[in-house]
């Protein structure tokens, strides 16, 4: 059993900086109460600060070390006030994802009580779902990060939609393998794959490999759903699903949809998986308009910590890291429960130093199952 690993952390640009902080102060509160594995940090400068300062996105070796780190940690990256020299925002986190190959961005959508819900609807309070979207193609391939985009003149412009058997393999079995782990917990065991395979060639080809996956887990039932239909099922009945499969552009749209239903960005963890790295960061961007006024929320982020901690103890088999990811989870659960976490973000009275102090007494106390 694996337990020591090394966490590349790049706390990068605004709030990024102050959350990333919170969560390693609570992660390593954790692992003081678990024990049982060590995390050894190294911090990477890298963003829209570091280039305004540098003249560079990131540290020069800065790629590299995050490459041979067991876990990546991102704050948050980017500045609406500073630009590289052809008017594109600072994303060396981009370059990240490409280059280490980070296919499966993972977005859980969950329910907390007593946080904001937007559906009136009571089975919206145990609304938990995940949705999967694939990070290294689809309509994303020509964005400039790829340095792929035609040339284009002021009457016409066009982009490439990229669908290939390898990625969307690997992006179907993790989906398929997740829903297996979730229905190990208590869940549907249900997979369901988001397109447009009715009116693009590229979506029915993505379907077909869905199918041909699905048939290799024969205990986790495949459904489909068009992706004009998924945005108004997510209105009308998130709760009916279990793990959605989808393209890159698709899975940014939904599952910045399906995080609104339970409280908005503030809520929203994710993690980006590929087949020998993995990067795990808040799903919101810096809010240079909150940074350094101690306004920040610093939940999407630390919950960001608990899939790191989760992860790393599936691939390690080490359960003392799977203990300590549930017991972050089951804080900030019983936090909100008895309204002993009030973010300012959804109306309440506590910034991000009366959060994290209530994150790490409440990661003290709590057990495993609540």
């Amino acid at each position: 059993m694996h337990n020591s690993f090394s966490l590349a952390v790049i706390p990068g640009d605004g709030i990024g900086t102050e959350v990333t902080a919170a969560t390693l102060a609570i992660i390593d509160a954790v692992q003081q109460r678990v024990g049982g594995f060590s995390l050894a940090y190294d911090t990477i400068s890298a963003g829209a600060s570091y280039y305004s300062e540098t003249g560079q996105d990131i540290e020069q070796d800065g790629e590299a070390r995050a490459g041979k780190a067991d876990a990546i940690f991102l704050g948050a990256i980017g500045l609406p006030s500073i630009r590289s020299a052809d008017g594109t925002e600072i994303s060396p986190h981009l370059r990240l994802r490409e280059k280490y190959e980070l296919y499966a961005g993972v977005r859980p959508v969950k329910a907390y009580p007593n946080a904001p819900q937007r559906l009136a609807a009571p089975e919206a309070a145990g609304l938990d779902m995940v949705i999967i979207r694939e990070c290294t193609e689809g309509l994303f391939y020509t964005a400039a990060v790829h340095n792929r985009s035609p040339k284009t003149d002021n009457t016409e412009a066009r982009e490439t939609l990229r669908i290939t058997r390898s990625v969307t393999e690997r992006l179907t079995d993790f989906a398929f393998k997740l829903a297996q782990r979730r229905k190990a917990r208590g869940g549907k065991g249900e997979v369901t794959c988001v397109d447009k395979a009715n009116v693009f060639q590229a979506f029915a080809f993505f379907r077909t490999i869905f199918d041909e996956r699905a048939a290799q887990f024969p205990d986790i039932a495949a459904r489909y759903a068009y992706v004009d239909a998924m945005a108004l099922d997510l209105v009308r009945k998130p709760w009916d699903f279990d793990v959605l499969v989808m393209e890159n552009i698709f899975g940014d749209i939904l599952s910045d949809l399906a995080g609104g239903l339970v409280g908005g960005m503030g809520m929203a963890a994710s993690a980006e998986i590929g087949d020998n790295h993995c990067l795990f960061q808040p799903a919101h961007g810096s809010a240079p308009d909150i940074m350094g006024q101690d306004k920040a929320n610093p939940l999407a982020a630390v919950l960001s910590g608990s899939l790191m901690l989760d992860w790393l103890a599936e691939l390690s088999g080490n359960s003392h890291m799977s203990d300590a990811g549930q017991i972050i989870e089951q804080a900030v659960s019983k936090g909100f429960h008895d309204r002993l976490l009030r973010p300012m973000e959804f109306g309440g009275d506590m910034g991000l130093t009366e959060m994290t102090g209530a994150l790490l007494s409440l990661v003290k106390t709590v057990s495993v199952d609540g």
